[in-house]
């Protein structure tokens, strides 16, 4: 398996190979951020879709070791030219103004991270209070739901915990999801109004969830 050193470094290499072929092109490529509740189901909706219209797909795991390593980030930075780093450096300047945000070194590496991909484009970023951080313009924000007890269910299946402990863990994850959203956007995770797209996978499975969304962004941008 990749370490996250490695699977950026293959990443920055995609992006200079591709500079080249982007210029000639008329429309960007779609930036997608899913947000979900622990066990709805949102990652794999969130590699469908990647999988869907050839996007890359950043996930929590990536974000968060990335932003931790201001090594880690400054390389991704480095892979944009100078005009590219003032946009990402406005958004964060523009964000914390807004916010009245007083970024610690993880959030401002975060937001850097964040900002850095959306303006390579073609991305699905997951989790990370990305929806937070990005422009509304040009990025099409999703969030996953689903009903306490099937999330539970998920969770216990895809652990092979029972149900009690599984409970525990969606509870927890949930609660620090809405902890850290709080804490770094004085934002609420769960209003709808944060959203482009809210879906319920208990009411759509998975297929029906990516048509959705693919279905959405093909009318937006």
């Amino acid at each position: 398996m990749k370490s996250i050193e490695q699977v950026i470094e293959s990443q920055v290499k995609r992006w200079q190979a591709m500079s080249p072929a982007r210029e000639g092109k008329a429309k960007p490529s779609p930036v997608v951020t899913v947000s979900r509740q622990p066990g709805s189901g949102g990652r794999l909706i969130a590699k469908g879709i990647a999988d869907r219209l050839d996007l890359n797909l950043f996930d929590r795991e990536i974000l968060q070791g990335v932003a931790k390593s201001a090594k880690m980030s400054a390389f991704l930075l480095e892979s944009l030219d100078e005009k590219g780093l003032n946009l990402v450096d406005d958004w964060v300047s523009t964000l914390v103004n807004e916010r009245h945000l007083w970024p610690d070194q993880y959030l401002h590496h975060l937001m850097k991270v964040v900002g850095t991909i959306a303006r390579h484009g073609g991305a699905v970023i997951v989790g990370r209070g990305a929806n937070f951080v990005l422009p509304r313009d040009g990025v099409f924000r999703v969030r996953v739901v689903a009903p306490l007890e099937e999330r539970v269910r998920h969770v216990a299946d895809e652990f092979g915990v029972d149900l009690s402990e599984a409970k525990r863990h969606v509870v927890r994850a949930e609660s620090d999801r809405r902890a850290f959203v709080r804490r770094y956007f004085n934002a609420d995770i769960g209003n709808p109004e944060n959203y482009d797209l809210v879906i319920n996978t208990g009411r759509m499975n998975l297929e029906a969830s990516i048509e959705a969304v693919v279905a959405a962004l093909s009318k937006r941008v």
